[in-house]
């Protein structure tokens, strides 16, 4: 289908998700996933859920948030299973949903265990020019998925708290990621970046690793798009990161697939025996692009872009059958380190799932935000 003729089959589809995942809870109301531990997917699906509550206008989707959140925060605002000295930066992630726990309820509980995350990354380690190890035990090491993991949360809370020295930090981290891991050939960024330059995936000259996994750019992808949502219009880096953002995603739709609309694993070798079109990354992208576009981060020439991407997933990459919609050709996951070297044979060959709410809860995000460009723009 032609996307921007059938626009309406690509409406509707947050609710069926959601539906979806409100229909995999056990008989007391709570859902296993997340319940699991403290954790960045488990985070991301229940902020998926919260949004849905508040653009869907369903409390039982905002509830479903708010119950799950708060078998985690204690009334003290201490946070059940996890540890600030672990300097992880997937850690973060889950905290985002607290300020909209804030937001609703005004509990100070939640405003310190906002506070409890936010001292994590003003203590995190840090690379000689101030950018966030990814973890305590990956010394030295940027990774693209820890700029969403920790980026927006400390932009919401700068905003929330008026703490103007955490949007310089926020800003600093995303600028310095990019000057360091992005290809001056292709536009892309690869998914991280030693320091020290003593891993076995890093480049004995740049510090970088070799290739350009979709699901990392799509980390950053939306970390900015979520991070300039908070910023102040006149913050002096702010005019700076939305021209970055307009120049990558300039280079990911010179790799789009042009039949799918989608997006490779390994974005730039489409073409390589093994590569497929994989669902997080592709999802990520369109999220992001949506939200761009909704905002005015980018200019409109990206639309057809988007709605082709988003049509490309619903149509290939999406089923529906009587226990709801499920997502297929999801990455299970990808990392650095002695074992997972960051090659391209290492990355098509990590397990290809359906179903995983690594992808779930992002199709969840993207579909909320497609269809509310979709709305603004035509209402």
């Amino acid at each position: 289908m032609n996307a921007e003729r059938n626009l309406d089959k690509l409406k509707g589809w947050s609710r069926k998700v959601a539906d979806t995942i409100l229909g995999q809870c056990r008989e007391d109301g709570l859902h296993p996933y997340p319940l699991e531990r403290w954790a960045y997917v488990p985070g991301m699906l229940l902020m998926a859920m919260g949004r849905a509550g508040r653009q869907l206008g369903d409390e039982r989707y905002s509830s479903f948030m708010q119950r799950h959140m708060d078998l985690y925060i204690g009334e003290d605002g201490s946070i059940r299973t996890y540890s600030l000295e672990e300097y992880n930066l997937d850690q973060i992630n889950q905290g985002k949903n607290l300020f909209m726990q804030y937001e609703n309820t005004g509990a100070e509980r939640y405003a310190k265990a906002a506070h409890t995350l936010a001292a994590q990354l003003i203590g995190q380690p840090r690379t000689s020019e101030g950018g966030f190890w990814h973890k305590k035990v990956y010394p030295f090491q940027m990774w693209l998925d820890g700029l969403y993991m920790a980026s927006p949360f400390l932009a919401e809370y700068a905003r929330t708290f008026d703490r103007p020295d955490l949007t310089d930090e926020t800003a600093h981290q995303l600028l310095l990621v990019e000057r360091h891991m992005r290809d001056p050939r292709t536009g892309l960024l690869y998914h991280g970046w030693d320091e020290s330059k003593e891993q076995e995936w890093a480049d004995s000259l740049t510090g970088r690793s070799p290739n350009f996994w979709s699901r990392a750019m799509g980390w950053y992808a939306m970390a900015i798009v979520d991070c300039l949502e908070h910023f102040p219009v006149a913050h002096p880096k702010r005019g700076t990161i939305v021209g970055i953002y307009e120049r990558m995603c300039h280079a990911l739709v010179r790799v789009q697939e042009p039949e799918s609309g989608l997006w490779y694993q390994v974005l730039d070798q489409g073409d390589r025996k093994g590569n497929y079109l994989e669902a997080t990354g592709s999802i990520m992208f369109v999220y992001s692009m949506a939200k761009g576009l909704r905002l005015g981060y980018l200019s409109p020439v990206f639309r057809s872009a988007m709605l082709q991407g988003y049509e490309g997933i619903v149509g290939r990459l999406v089923t529906e059958d009587e226990q709801g919609v499920h997502l297929h050709q999801i990455c299970h996951g990808a990392g650095l380190s002695k074992d997972r070297n960051g090659s391209f044979d290492y990355y098509v060959s990590e397990a290809v799932v359906s179903d995983h709410y690594m992808g779930v809860g992002p199709l969840l995000l993207a579909a909320l935000e497609v269809e509310r460009y979709l709305e603004e723009k035509t209402t």
